[in-house]
């Protein structure tokens, strides 16, 4: 008798532009490499079982840590936020997460790529399954013309799907991404500055990555006289991010595990006005 029929993967692939996707680089920038690893760790613990995977919270960062090495990272709590903040980008489903489900678009968009085409194995089940079939009952995995390049390569944003040419765009409302606007009018207007000077440069700043700008132009900045200042010399300088004014240190945020990144921003700043 042959092996049963495995569900699991034991390959996924990684595109080689995986670090320029926006989505990894917010990641990247509010928790550091260790945000990354926290994220490819569950991939690889999803795969092993399929395309989904239902655990508790703290079961996973228990797992996780235990892969990671308590070294690196001690603190559960850390972990978890991690998770969250994937969801909240939009690399894990958030309602599922919610239900203890870890997936997603891409997550199943490769799954169903590997397993199925390549390796004719079947799905089971429809649970959980979130990829829009064909009339043939086949996933569509036609990947629009705004892909991103991370392991949510070929998904379109859930906020903000595209219609087919010739049909108005329909726009799917999310109560969850409404923003509170900066007390300081100046401060909030420079900010919508910056949002505008990012999209004539044909960087799309979605809902949840204005959220994450904020909450990084509030940690950079003592008050609003520095916060001012940083969100201009973001403009000025045609950064996509913000980075702390010189001598200006990050206060203290809940993801207390970690050491914050020094930086010499004299020649940070060089660097990048040369480039």
């Amino acid at each position: 008798m042959g092996a049963p029929n495995k569900k699991g993967l034991d390959y996924f692939p990684k595109m080689v532009d995986f670090y320029d996707d926006d989505k990894i680089f917010d990641l990247m920038d509010e928790y550091g490499p260790l945000g990354v690893v926290v994220y490819e760790v569950i991939l690889t613990i999803v795969y092993a079982q399929g395309y989904y995977l239902e655990i508790s919270e703290d079961k996973l960062s228990r797992m996780v840590i235990r892969r990671i090495g308590n070294k690196w990272v001690r603190n559960q709590k850390a972990v978890v936020q991690v998770i969250h903040r994937c969801a909240e980008l939009g690399l894990f489903d958030e309602r599922l997460l919610g239900q203890g489900v870890i997936t997603s678009e891409g997550i199943q968009r490769r799954y169903y790529e590997i397993a199925v085409k390549r390796m004719k194995r079947q799905l089971y089940s429809d649970k959980y399954w979130l990829l829009k079939k064909n009339e043939d009952g086949e996933p569509l995995l036609n990947a629009p013309k705004n892909q991103l390049s991370s392991e949510e390569n070929g998904i379109n944003s859930e906020e903000t799907p595209l219609s087919s040419p010739g049909s108005p765009m329909k726009i799917k409302e999310n109560k969850k991404r409404i923003y509170t606007p900066f007390p300081n009018p100046e401060l909030e207007k420079l900010f919508q500055q910056f949002l505008t000077v990012q999209e004539r440069s044909g960087r799309k700043i979605y809902p949840e990555q204005q959220q994450a700008l904020r909450r990084q132009l509030e940690n950079y900045g003592e008050n609003d006289q520095e916060r001012i200042y940083i969100v201009n010399r973001a403009i000025a300088g045609g950064w996509k991010n913000f980075w702390p004014a010189p001598r200006a240190i990050p206060r203290k945020n809940n993801f207390n595990n970690f050491h914050q990144r020094e930086y010499d921003f004299d020649e940070l700043e060089k660097q990048l006005l040369n480039s």
